[in-house]
C-alpha cells in the first residue's frame, strides 16, 4: 500500500467529504480477522457515527434505531427480537455506518452542484459520490444543460407530467423500487404504475431473492420464509449455505450464537472460509469484548460455485438411504416422494464430488448432523440466488427440510435471508412486473379502475427494453439502478437513451451523473427523520425476512426543508401526472400525500394478510403476516401439498486457464454504497480492484501475486467483457474459483447471463481468464443473437402466489 495506512481509511469519516479516493489498485494486505465484531467493531461504529454525525447526534440517534418508538434501520432485513427482549444497543456495525451515512451533516446543496458539472462528478469513484452527503433541493439537469440546478417541487412534478402525458404507451415508462423504500411508498408507487397502465414494476429483488421467491411460491406455496427468530434459537442444527452473515446480516451472528449456547450445531456452506460464519465475538457481553467469543461453525464445506444444488441432492439421497425420513409428514403434506427416491437412488456420487469440491466424508458428516437433529433451520442468501440454476438448488434445499418434516414446527424451517431491509415488503405490497388476478381485482374495487394484465419488465427486461429505445421514462424509488445492474458498460449505455430520468434519492450516486436527455433528483426524508406533513407527524411501515411487520418512526431534524418522505413524493407526482384519471377512479392521491394512516387503510382493503394494517401496525413491535405453511402446515400449490422435486444435478465447470468467480460484498459496504477501504475480516485494504484466488491456482495458471491483469468473462454467444486493472491476492478460496467486488466486476455479467425460472443475474459463476494488463478489450456478440425484451419466457416463472412473494 502506498501513504495511507489502514488505520487512517477506518477513520476517514473524520476528515469531511474527500476530494479525491483511495487508487483503485492500490490493494493493502493484511491478516484476516478470526473472530466477527467485538472491540473493533465498537471502535468502527463509534467512529463513522462521530465522523459524520458527532458525538451527540450519534448518540441520540444510534439508541433510535431498531427499537419499538424508534426507527427501523436502512441496512439489511434480519428481525428484531420482541420488543421487551430488545437490548439498549439493538444494532450492528453495518447498522451504524448506514445510519451514519444517512443522518451525516454533510450536505450536496445546490453550491455543491453549481461547483461541480455532471462531467466532473461522472469520473468520480461510487465512495466519493456518497460521501458528499445529502441532496437538500429537488435538482434538475436541463436539456443541454452541464450542472443541476435547483427547482421548485412544482416544477419538477411539472416536467414528470409533461413527459409521462406525451408518452405514446404507458409501457415507454419505466418505475424501479430500491428494498429502502416503505410500505406505504411501494404501495402508492405500484399504484401510481398501474392507474398510469403499466405493470413495469423491476425491482432490487430481481437481482438477488427472486431464485428463493419462484423456488418456494412452486414448493410450498408462498416465497417467503417459514422461520421466526425464535425458530432459529431454538433448533438444533443451522445449515448456511451462500452467506455471510458477519458483513451482510451481522444482528444474525447474536441469534446464531443463542443457538450454539442452547446446544445447536451450525454447519457452514461458502466457497470462502468467512469469518463470520466461524466465530463471533459478542460486543455485548464481557466474554466477546475480551476475545473469548462463541466458536460457531462446527462444519465448514468449502463448496466450489454451483456446487450447492449437488450437495443438497446427496444430503437428500443420504436421508432416503438411511430412512431419516418422516413418513407421516410426507404422506399427508406433501407429493413427489415416489418419483424423487428413485431419482437421488441413482445418484451419481462422482458428478457430486465434482460439482462440490467436497469430499465424501465431508458430505457424510453433514448427513450425520441432519439424521440426529429433530428441529433444522435452512438459511441461504445470494450465494445460492444468483447462480444459473439457483431455483432448482433451492427446490433442493426445501427437499431436505421436508423429507424430515422441518417446515410448520418450532424450530425448523426454511430461512432466506434478504438482504435489504424492505425488499421483502416491497412485494408484498405489489412492486411486481407481474398482477395476480385477485391483487388486480382487489385494486379495481377499492380504487375504481382496472388495472393492465400484460406481464410487465423486470430489472433485465427493462435494460433490455432501453436497449431497444422503448423506454423513455425512467423513474427510480430510491436505489442507484446504473451501478446494481449487470453488463455495466451497456447499461451505462442505454440509460442515457432516455427522454426523462427521475431518481427519487437522498444521495448522490451513479446513476445521477448518467443522465438522458433531461435528470431530476427527488430529494426525500431518510428513516432517521421527522416527516412531518400538514397532518402532522408520520411513520411508516416496513417487514423483514421473517414477515414481521413495523413502524417506524423518525426523530432527527430533517436535513433540509425542502425534502420530503417518498410517499408525498410519489403521491404528488402521481397527482400531477394523473390529475383525477383513470376515468372512472376515485384516488385519494392528495389525502395520502398528506396522511399515511390514509395509505395504510387502503394497504388493509387490498394487500393478502394486512387486513386492520393501520391498527396493527400501531401495537408495539408490529404483528406477522400469514404463512400458511408455517402456521398450519397448508401448503397453496396445485396439488394442495407441498412439492419434492426431483431435478437434474448440474455441473459448473471451466475449460483449462479458467476461473470460476463470484462477485461480493466488502465490510465496509452495504449494497452499491461504499462506506470505506477497509474489509477487514478477510484482510484487505485499499483500493477494491482485487481478485481473491486460491494460491494453488495462482501457480497452476501462471500468475504472479500481487500483480495486476485484466480480467475477461467469456459468454456463450462469444462476447467477452473486462475488468481492467486488478491485483491478484492469494486466498483460501475453493480451488478453481475466484472473488471480487461488487458493484464494480457487475461489468463482467453478462445481461443474457439469467438464473433459469427467475431472470436473476449470475454473479456467481462467471468463467474468466487472465490477461496482461492493458491488452484486451469488450468483444461484442452480433446483435441478432441478443435476447428481446419479453421474449425469454422459459426463464421467467408463471407461478402467482396468493400472498405476493
Amino acid at each position: 500500500m502506498a501513504e495511507n495506512s489502514r488505520v487512517t481509511r477506518m477513520l476517514e469519516p473524520w476528515r469531511g467529504a474527500p476530494e479525491a479516493d483511495v487508487a483503485p489498485t492500490d490493494v493493502d494486505v493484511h491478516h484476516r480477522r478470526r473472530a466477527a465484531a467485538g472491540l473493533e467493531a465498537v471502535a468502527v461504529s463509534m467512529n463513522r457515527g462521530i465522523g459524520q454525525m458527532g458525538p451527540v447526534r450519534t448518540l441520540n440517534t444510534l439508541r433510535r434505531l431498531n427499537q419499538a418508538d424508534g426507527f427501523d434501520c436502512m441496512g439489511c432485513a434480519w428481525p428484531d427480537p420482541d420488543p421487551e427482549h430488545r437490548s439498549f444497543a439493538e444494532f450492528c456495525e453495518n447498522g451504524a455506518k448506514a445510519v451514519a451515512e444517512e443522518a451525516t451533516k454533510r450536505r450536496a446543496d445546490p453550491a455543491f452542484f453549481a461547483r461541480h458539472p455532471v462531467s466532473e462528478l461522472a469520473t468520480w469513484s461510487d465512495y466519493q459520490l456518497g460521501q458528499q452527503g445529502r441532496i437538500t433541493e429537488p435538482m434538475l439537469l436541463r436539456e443541454g444543460g452541464t450542472h443541476y440546478e435547483p427547482v421548485t417541487w412544482g416544477e419538477a412534478f411539472g416536467i414528470v407530467a409533461e413527459e409521462m402525458q406525451a408518452l405514446d404507451s404507458p409501457d415507454e415508462a419505466v418505475l424501479y423500487t430500491s428494498g429502502r423504500a416503505s410500505n406505504e411508498a411501494a404501495f402508492v408507487f405500484q399504484l401510481f404504475a398501474r392507474a398510469f397502465g403499466t405493470n413495469n414494476l423491476p425491482d432490487c429483488s430481481n437481482m438477488c431473492h427472486e431464485s428463493t421467491s419462484v423456488a418456494l411460491a412452486e414448493t410450498i406455496g408462498i416465497g417467503k420464509g417459514s422461520v421466526t427468530l425464535e425458530d432459529v434459537h431454538e433448533a438444533e442444527l443451522v445449515i448456511i449455505a451462500g452467506q455471510n452473515p458477519g458483513t451482510n446480516h451481522p444482528r444474525m451472528l447474536s441469534a446464531l450464537e443463542k443457538c450454539v449456547k442452547g446446544g445447536g450445531k451450525i454447519v457452514a456452506v461458502n466457497p470462502l472460509p468467512e469469518t463470520g460464519l466461524m466465530k463471533f465475538d459478542n460486543p455485548q457481553t464481557v466474554r466477546g469484548l475480551t476475545g473469548v467469543g462463541t466458536d460457531l461453525a462446527d462444519e465448514y464445506l468449502p463448496i466450489r460455485l454451483g456446487g450447492d444444488l449437488a450437495l443438497f441432492q446427496a444430503l437428500g439421497a443420504l436421508l432416503v438411504e438411511r430412512g431419516a425420513v418422516d413418513h407421516d409428514f410426507v404422506d399427508r403434506y406433501t407429493t413427489g416422494f415416489e418419483s424423487y427416491k428413485q431419482h437421488v437412488r441413482d445418484l451419481d456420487w462422482d458428478l457430486v464430488l465434482r460439482a462440490t469440491g467436497l469430499e465424501r466424508s465431508q458430505i457424510e458428516r453433514v448427513a450425520d448432523l441432519l439424521v440426529g437433529s429433530s428441529k433444522t433451520v435452512f438459511c441461504w442468501a445470494m450465494g445460492v440466488t444468483q447462480q444459473k440454476h439457483a431455483v432448482s438448488t433451492i427446490k433442493e434445499i426445501t427437499n431436505v427440510a421436508l423429507l424430515q418434516g422441518n417446515i410448520g414446527k418450532p424450530g425448523a424451517g426454511l430461512c432466506p435471508v434478504r438482504g435489504h431491509s424492505n425488499v421483502q415488503g416491497d412485494r408484498t405490497m405489489g412492486i411486481w412486473d407481474k398482477l395476480p388476478a385477485h391483487f388486480a381485482e382487489k385494486l379495481r374495487l377499492e380504487f375504481g379502475f382496472t388495472p393492465p394484465k400484460q406481464r410487465g419488465h423486470d430489472v433485465v427486461n427493462s435494460i433490455r427494453a432501453l436497449q431497444e429505445n422503448r423506454v423513455r421514462v425512467l423513474v427510480g424509488l430510491g436505489g442507484n439502478l446504473a451501478a446494481a445492474t449487470p453488463d455495466s458498460e451497456l447499461v451505462h449505455e442505454v440509460i442515457r437513451s432516455v427522454s426523462l430520468g427521475v431518481q427519487i434519492s437522498t444521495k448522490l450516486n451513479r446513476t445521477h451523473v448518467l443522465p438522458g436527455r433531461r435528470m431530476l433528483i427527488l430529494p426525500c426524508l431518510g428513516r432517521t427523520e421527522k416527516d412531518i406533513t400538514t397532518e402532522g407527524w408520520q411513520g411508516l411501515t416496513v417487514e423483514d425476512s421473517m414477515s414481521q411487520v413495523h413502524l417506524s418512526v423518525g426523530r432527527n431534524e430533517p436535513a433540509g426543508p425542502m425534502l420530503r418522505g417518498e410517499p408525498w413524493i410519489v403521491c404528488r407526482m402521481a397527482e400531477a401526472v394523473l390529475g383525477d384519471g383513470p376515468e372512472g377512479s376515485s384516488i385519494d392521491w392528495a389525502a395520502m400525500a398528506e396522511d399515511y394512516s390514509a395509505i395504510r387503510r387502503h394497504i388493509g382493503h387490498v394487500v393478502p394478510g394486512c387486513d386492520a394494517y393501520d391498527d396493527k401496525v400501531q401495537r408495539p413491535g408490529g404483528f406477522t403476516l400469514p404463512h400458511p405453511p408455517r402456521d398450519s402446515r397448508v401448503f397453496e400449490t396445485a396439488s394442495g401439498k407441498a412439492e419434492i422435486s426431483s431435478v437434474p444435478i448440474e455441473l459448473l465447470e471451466a475449460r483449462e486457464g479458467r476461473l470460476v468467480l463470484q462477485t461480493l460484498r466488502s465490510h465496509d459496504q452495504f449494497n452499491t454504497t461504499i462506506y470505506g477501504h477497509d474489509d477487514r475480516y478477510r484482510g484487505l485494504a485499499g483500493g477494491r480492484n482485487v481478485v481473491m484466488v486460491h494460491p494453488d491456482d495462482i501457480r497452476g495458471l501462471g500468475l504472479r501475486e500481487g500483480e495486476l491483469y485484466d480480467v475477461v468473462s467469456e459468454w456463450v454467444d462469444g462476447s467477452e467483457r473486462v475488468a481492467h486493472g486488478y491485483r491478484v491476492v492469494s486466498y483460501p478460496t475453493a480451488r478453481g474459483c475466484a472473488a471480487a467486488y461488487y458493484p464494480e466486476c457487475n461489468v463482467l455479467v453478462p445481461l443474457d447471463h439469467v438464473a433459469e425460472g427467475s431472470n436473476c443475474p449470475v454473479s456467481k459463476g462467471l468463467v474468466v481468464r487472465f490477461e496482461p494488463l492493458g491488452s484486451c478489450g469488450r468483444v461484442d456478440c452480433d446483435p441478432e443473437s441478443r435476447v428481446r425484451s419479453g421474449s425469454d419466457q422459459k426463464n421467467r416463472s408463471d407461478v402467482e402466489p396468493h400472498h405476493l412473494s
